[in-house]
């Protein structure tokens, strides 16, 4: 796979210090199909951008009977632990993503199925026996949490269903707990193809962009710490490298100005349908400030405007998963370029 890095120019600014602050992305894709011998990817159209994802499909029946089948979204798994800081966009909603999706320009109304799990075990019974909301990170089931009754609190903790939390405890002695359980989400819904035709569906979500408050793997003058995984997983190059240097060695004290944030698309579900492959598919990544580094690999690519870049393939299998690694301009205070 070629690899494609884009730099801009460099605006400077005092970088921010080094720091464990670090939210992790979570990985997120797009529709599975319950039937995959019948209905061809005619094509797929996927914009990627840290506001936002918007994925359009081209799905064709290529039998002549109408088919009938159940597609699916599955949304990221999201696990309570107060030491982990998932970047979440809507983390009060069951919707943490915003998920929407329309069929031949029709909005639709997914169905939303969801479990809850404590290693490995389903426990939906259990928190619905209690009255407490599946969100991990929701209020709700924080506040519910605090009412369980103390032979609840103890059986849950022994199985992993809850943790103690020290930073929630209100006098520092009364203990306090927290969700430990792991969510899982899927949007899904029924559909029907008509015989030896296209439908098109559409759908659009907020992504988790993961990210750190400075450059994770360039400091003290050189390229270390987590930066051999970097440069295969968002295909860095030279450029791309040397862009950082230059912003490093301009920096008032050594560090590139800029901080991450990280996409992750699970392009791969794209190879569940008939052929296994996608007819034409177009990828479309805006890194949105004009100043911004970006990095991703990706085949042909090319600039369409100061902040998009776009890929285009027939017939394309998709082997590999989208890891998009954007670095923003931070200005004095922390905060982004403008």
């Amino acid at each position: 796979m070629l690899r494609y890095v884009l730099t801009a120019m460099l605006t400077l600014g005092v970088a921010p210090a080094l720091a464990n602050d670090s939210v992790a992305e979570l990985g997120t894709g797009g529709l599975i199909l319950s039937r995959s011998d019948a209905v061809a990817m005619q094509s797929e159209d996927l914009f990627i951008s840290p506001q936002k994802v918007t994925v359009d499909y081209v799905f064709h029946n290529n039998t002549d009977k109408d088919v009938e089948a159940i597609v699916a979204f599955p949304m990221p798994d999201i696990s309570g632990d107060p030491e982990e800081m998932p970047a979440i966009p809507e983390d009060q909603s069951d919707n943490f993503l915003g998920f929407e999706v329309t069929i031949d320009g029709v909005a639709a109304k997914p169905q939303l199925e969801q479990k809850v799990f404590a290693l490995g075990i389903d426990i939906s019974a259990d928190l619905k026996a209690q009255n407490v909301p599946f969100n991990p990170f929701g209020n709700a089931a924080k506040a519910a949490l605090a009412k369980l009754a103390p032979a609840v609190v103890e059986d849950w903790v022994n199985r992993g269903i809850i943790i103690e939390d020290s930073a929630e405890s209100a006098d520092g002695t009364t203990p306090a707990y927290a969700p430990f359980w792991q969510l899982r989400s899927t949007y899904w819904w029924r559909s029907t193809f008509p015989a030896n035709k296209d439908v098109h569906v559409s759908h659009r979500y907020k992504p988790s962009v993961g990210g750190t408050s400075s450059v994770s793997f360039f400091y003290d003058g050189q390229f270390q710490g987590p930066y051999a995984s970097y440069k295969t997983r968002y295909c860095m190059d030279g450029g791309f490298e040397d862009a950082v240097r230059k912003a490093a060695k301009n920096g008032p004290d050594g560090y590139p100005p800029y901080h991450e944030s990280r996409i992750a698309y699970i392009l791969t579900t794209g190879g569940n349908w008939a052929a296994g492959s996608i007819g034409k598919f177009k990828l479309t990544v805006d890194k949105g400030n004009p100043k911004s580094l970006v990095s991703f690999c990706g085949d042909n690519v090319r600039k369409t405007s100061p902040t998009t870049f776009q890929m285009t393939a027939e017939d394309f299998y998709p082997e590999h998963d989208i890891d998009i690694l954007i670095l923003d301009p931070s200005n004095s205070n922390g905060g982004d370029a403008n």
